[in-house]
């Protein structure tokens, strides 16, 4: 009975491709991993298979593709470094601005919504109208104080919003006619509006 061949010891074709051989190493190697002498044979053929590669590969036998034999001609030049263009807007305004999720709108709004509804309540009077806007500035601290834990910037954003709903709310409130909502209303309406914006796009 004659000797088994590297290939046949390796349970490869003599035409396997380089990973075959490697695959089939070690899947045997895997498989015997008790068997120490099983384990010489499968090494010892697979230095055999080696070896019979480069002598077929030094007569010529083997085409070796360009790519292996000549890596070099194929690697690709360094691209050239592009800066990205710049944005549209500056810097400190992308960190200013915030991409909300749906939660970040819909809790503010839910908040606004109702504490607007108490301070067009009919029966409403000042002091409720104090208190509906301080607690609409409380909420919007809340609601941006959430976002990076910046306490400061919070304070900041919200005293911010604040100043602007009342400001324009004052001059916009004087052009709505009495009749339909008394001004301090409208103002405390319009400032609900724009602490909304500020707590649910702002950062």
């Amino acid at each position: 009975m004659s000797e088994p061949t590297p290939y046949q010891l390796l349970e490869v074709d003599e035409d396997a491709s380089f990973d075959e051989v490697q695959e089939a190493r070690t899947r045997l190697g895997e498989q015997y991993s008790g068997d120490k002498k099983r384990l010489e044979l499968i090494e010892a053929a697979y230095d055999a298979i080696l070896m019979d590669r480069l002598r077929q590969r030094q007569e010529g036998k083997i085409k070796v593709p360009e790519r292996i034999r000549f890596p070099e001609r194929l690697t690709p030049p360094p691209a050239s470094f592009t800066p990205s263009p710049p944005s549209g807007s500056p810097a400190w305004l992308q960190r200013l601005i915030d991409t909300p999720s749906r939660s970040d709108i819909l809790w503010p709004a839910g908040v606004y919504v109702g504490l607007g509804g108490l301070s067009i309540y009919p029966a409403a009077n000042d002091g409720l109208l104090q208190l509906t806007l301080a607690l609409g500035v409380g909420s919007c601290l809340y609601f941006v104080n959430r976002k990076e834990q910046k306490f400061g910037r919070a304070v900041l954003l919200t005293v911010s919003g604040l100043v602007i709903g009342l400001l324009l709310g004052g001059f916009l409130g004087s052009l709505v006619s009495p009749a339909f909502i008394t001004t301090e209303k409208f103002i405390a309406l319009f400032t609900f509006l724009i602490l909304w914006l500020v707590s649910g796009f702002l950062r």
